[in-house]
């Protein structure tokens, strides 16, 4: 979504009228996953991909009649229907896709909050009816404050409520019914933060990587000659301090994920006593798992639960069989990546 702000943006200011084409549900082998997007103004340019070139043809040309009539329309492509094999989805899956104009008619106010929250990096989920009675309403739902929106079923409201707050804890779309009607819950978590603690030899590729998928990387290293913008060019931020002090200013939550690469304890041990009292996404460290068992043992005797630490992936990466710093960094991204879409990672055994 974020990707296609700046052209919607542009759309917008030269007056032109678009609506939004989303895939909201999934089966079997698709080109693109759940939650894809692409836009379509009214001269037929478009943005983004629902299917990698399979039925873009006809969800642009749905688009035209949704901007033209205002009514939102649930498109259904599988590999049973003959429209499928026409439009090119040749894959074996079946995908839906939702099209609706950006401005609806109902709660416009509302896509301007989630605009706004898109702006300022607010976790959200949007929950949108796209089969059934009230196809098109919509809730707007936070992790630590209320949903918004004239959702118009008191029945369905708290259970979907519940189930789109879990969908943006996990970072994941979800498609769910209810009752006889459809619901796709869009996830909008802020871009991912990348806490590396130690600017180490393998930090430098790291720091790349990450970027390079999206992350903001920030280096915290209380030695002064390893955290220096000669050795980390590209790095969102670099702080110059111990881990703890660091932490203590920085914001830390669930789309947070900290490398701590010092295997030094005068930096992990504190490092993860601070991370134990907080709420990441990712903490991983590095070292043998004998050292790794060692400073377990003194975070114990020093109050630290036993629930942080057995969520704690040490050693860090995932097993891959790395010796270079850049194999190593590749292991240590890939396990991140595993963790944030819930998937089961392993251990460096080269540590």
């Amino acid at each position: 979504m974020r990707d296609l702000i700046p052209t919607v943006k542009a759309w917008r200011a030269r007056g032109d009228c678009f609506a939004r084409a989303t895939v909201v549900k999934t089966s079997g082998s698709t080109p693109r996953p759940l939650g894809a997007k692409m836009v379509v103004n009214s001269r037929g340019e478009f943005a983004g991909s629902v299917s990698g070139g399979c039925v873009e043809g006809a969800v642009i040309e749905a688009a035209q009649r949704v901007i033209a009539t205002g009514e939102p329309q649930l498109l259904e492509f599988g590999i049973a229907d003959e429209a499928a094999w026409e439009v090119g989805l040749a894959c074996g899956g079946a995908l839906a896709v939702f099209v609706e104009r950006t401005q609806p008619a109902r709660q416009p106010a509302l896509e301007e909050q989630l605009e706004r929250d898109l702006a300022d990096e607010i976790p959200c989920a949007m929950a949108t009816v796209v089969r059934g009675a009230r196809v098109g309403a919509k809730m707007l739902v936070y992790l630590d404050r209320d949903a918004r929106g004239e959702w118009g079923d008191a029945h369905t409201r708290a259970p979907v409520e519940a189930d789109a707050r879990r969908a943006l804890q996990s970072e994941l779309p979800a498609s769910r019914a209810y009752g006889d009607g459809l619901v796709f819950v869009d996830v909008f978590a802020p871009k991912p933060r990348l806490v590396i603690v130690g600017g180490v030899h393998v930090a430098i590729p790291l720091t790349r990587f990450a970027q390079s998928l999206g992350f903001r990387v920030t280096i915290v290293d209380g030695r002064s000659r390893f955290a220096t913008r000669e050795r980390f060019p590209t790095a969102d931020e670099i702080i110059v301090a111990y881990p703890q002090d660091a932490f203590a200013r920085m914001r830390i939550d669930a789309s947070t994920y900290v490398a701590i690469l010092t295997h030094d304890p005068k930096f992990d041990l504190p490092a993860l006593q601070a991370l134990a009292m907080r709420q990441p996404r990712y903490v991983g460290a590095m070292g043998a798992r004998e050292t790794r068992a060692r400073h377990f043992a003194e975070l114990r005797a020093a109050g630290v639960s036993e629930e942080f630490l057995a969520r704690v992936y040490a050693p860090i990466g995932l097993d891959v069989g790395a010796r270079t710093p850049e194999e190593v960094a590749l292991a240590i991204l890939a396990e991140m990546v595993a963790v944030r879409y819930g998937r089961r990672g392993g251990f460096l055994a080269t540590q």
